[in-house]
């Protein structure tokens, strides 16, 4: 794999590497980038990847190769710490709660002595915790050069080392997000690389869906209007009418909210056309944003913070109406409720067109890798999904001995998965390999719902201990997980995907369905028409391929190591009943499958011995 990444960086081409678990990938292609001696930016799936890979992976390539290499780490802006917007809430008069003040008076105590600014650092204040709001800044309300603490920002820094770097290791959201401000003639964060490697690849096509849309949540316009009275009791108190504008557009998005129901789901946009109470809250908020921007305008030549509200609401409120009002047929547009906010997007139906544009604007050589690319061996489903109509394509399947360390059980008499009583009846079939298996295992499925209602049953029926997601942290889980050494955690689609669990603590792998996208997904459901308006086969196409590499992602959490063994269950009868389970079924490692439970009960007592 390391010679095909030196061959297609050596020629510039473009290379799509699927690399089974435990291929050791990440040395195969890091290897050759830092050999090349060119400008390299590795882009990963997620940010706790991108710190594994800078803090574990290149310290031991840096001490097995004696050619010298400078890296650099590169997060979105909210993962540094902004030490004005910090002072800014230390000296608010607003007042917070005891919680919040207390976090606050941790995250002063470390910003004296962090020397990158990067809030994962500090162990005692959540990554998540709201108050982080208080001490980051976003793209909106960032002063840039007129800030005071300008020569200090940690961002900056991390942006100059990025920039003198040669190997710089970014993460996808990062990237995409490059990508989509470059159009406005700025951006420009991810110097001009030579070579562009896209680690866990099959996630892309998601996220650069999401960036090259707009997305407008009712926390950004909320944002705006309490930074704006903190602006205004600092420095605008003669303009009454500003804290005003301020109350009543925060009033307003709260309504909208209220009108949308209780009721958390992802919507087309149709749905707020045809209701009269959602659209008149959302021309009321469009209102109120407007008089608020009226308000900053005239308050923004006081200070460079009023300016930078006054900014921030020019762009809003821009944003708001190009979503509202566009009618060109290129995107997507739908909205989606959250527990105590909502978020108004347009999306592009068409990826590909764009990334090849991307593509073209740099000519770096791109390669493309993760352990879940192909389908049935091949990669058209991948490449049409970015536009890779040249890219080389190869496949280093796992060194690991599926046939002997592992057995697939699918057993007879299934419900279909439209059955009211699905998941009561697979819970009966899924109890005696629980019980053969004494825990150890992951229960992954499609659906909270399903989650739910399967953590009600199992609840009273185990002996082992029974992890939830939700109930706590993902990695919060994860460790009780691997420390307890006999649990069963029941998980969505969160788990199906880069969590690593090696050794015994992790036998047994209980997918409940195959995992086809819901098809009442707005940005699905628009795509899939779109297929079908062109004379495509959409089930084929998009629908069956995507299912399939979430299967494969869902399979891979069970062998991490030469020595783990263990069993996988799939509990959906169409894999054998309809014609397309056969794609499933050749896209699997090579296991030796059991309809008999004997069959599992055997290979668990094999293991003792």
């Amino acid at each position: 794999m390391a010679e095909a990444i030196a061959k297609a960086i050596d020629s510039n081409q473009h290379l799509i590497a699927e690399a089974g678990t435990g291929t050791g990938k990440t040395f195969a292609y890091l290897v050759p980038a830092i050999l090349s001696g060119k400008k390299v930016i590795i882009s990963t799936g997620t940010k706790n990847l991108q710190d594994q890979l800078f803090n574990k992976d290149l310290p031991v390539i840096r001490k097995a190769i004696l050619h010298p290499f400078v890296a650099a780490l590169l997060k979105g802006r909210s993962n540094y710490l902004c030490t004005y917007r910090l002072q800014n809430a230390l000296s608010s008069t607003i007042g917070f709660s005891k919680e919040d003040a207390a976090s606050l008076s941790k995250i002063k105590s470390w910003s004296k002595r962090t020397q990158t600014g990067d809030i994962s650092e500090i162990s005692d204040v959540s990554e998540t915790d709201p108050i982080w709001y208080q001490a980051t800044s976003t793209i909106e309300n960032c002063l840039g050069q007129d800030c005071p603490d300008y020569a200090d920002c940690f961002l900056v820094k991390a942006r100059k080392k990025a920039q003198e770097c040669e190997i710089l290791v970014v993460n996808h959201h990062l990237l995409c997000a490059d990508w989509s401000i470059r159009d406005s003639g700025f951006g420009e964060l991810l110097p001009n690389a030579e070579v562009v490697i896209i680690d866990e690849a099959h996630q892309l096509a998601d996220t650069a869906s999401n960036f090259l849309g707009l997305n407008l949540s009712a926390k950004q316009l909320t944002d705006l209007a309490q930074d704006s009275l903190l602006e205004y009791f600092k420095d605008a108190t003669d303009i009454p009418a500003l804290r005003t504008a301020c109350e009543d557009l925060e009033h307003e998005i709260k309504d909208l909210r209220l009108a949308f129901g209780i009721e958390l789901k992802r919507g087309e946009w149709q749905d707020i056309q045809n209701n009269p109470k959602i659209a008149g809250g959302l021309s009321a908020v469009k209102e109120q944003l407007q008089r608020l921007r009226d308000q900053l305008e005239l308050a923004s030549v006081k200070t460079k913070g009023l300016e930078s509200c006054f900014k921030r609401a020019e762009e809003l409120h821009g944003q708001l109406t190009i979503i509202s009002e566009d009618t060109s047929g290129k995107w997507i547009r739908w909205y989606e409720v959250h527990r105590k906010s909502f978020t108004l997007s347009r999306t592009p139906l068409d990826i590909a067109s764009e990334f090849r544009l991307f593509m073209q604007q740099h000519k770096a050589a791109w390669i493309f890798t993760s352990a879940t690319l192909s389908v049935a061996n091949k990669f058209d489903h991948f490449a049409n999904n970015l536009g890779l109509g040249n890219a080389a394509s190869a496949s280093w399947s796992s060194p690991f001995d599926y046939a002997n360390q592992s057995l697939f059980y699918h057993p007879k008499g299934l419900p279909q998965p439209n059955d009211p009583n699905f998941i009561p009846v697979i819970v009966d079939f899924v109890l005696p390999v629980l019980q053969a298996s004494k825990g150890r295992a992951f229960f992954l499925f499609t659906s909270h719902r399903a989650l739910q209602q399967a953590a009600e049953l199992l609840k009273d029926k185990l002996a082992f201990p029974l992890l939830i997601q939700g109930s706590r942290p993902k990695s919060q889980l994860l460790d009780q997980f691997k420390a307890a050494g006999n649990a069963v955690l029941l998980g969505t689609s969160s788990f199906w995907e880069g969590v690593d669990v090696r050794g015994e603590a992790l036998s047994c792998v209980i997918i409940d369905k195959l995992p086809f996208s819901s098809p009442g997904d707005p940005v699905l459901k628009a795509r899939l028409d779109t297929m079908t308006q062109q004379g495509r086969n959409p089930f084929f196409e998009h629908q069956l391929p995507t299912a399939v590499i979430a299967l494969k992602q869902g399979i891979g959490r069970l062998i991490r190591d030469v020595s783990d063994r263990g069993i996988l269950m799939v509990c959906d009868p169409r894999l054998l009943k309809r014609s397309y389970g056969q794609i499933f079924l050749d896209s699997v490692p090579a296991m030796k499958r059991t309809r008999d439970i004997a069959e599992v009960q055997a290979f668990f007592q094999e293991q003792k011995h």
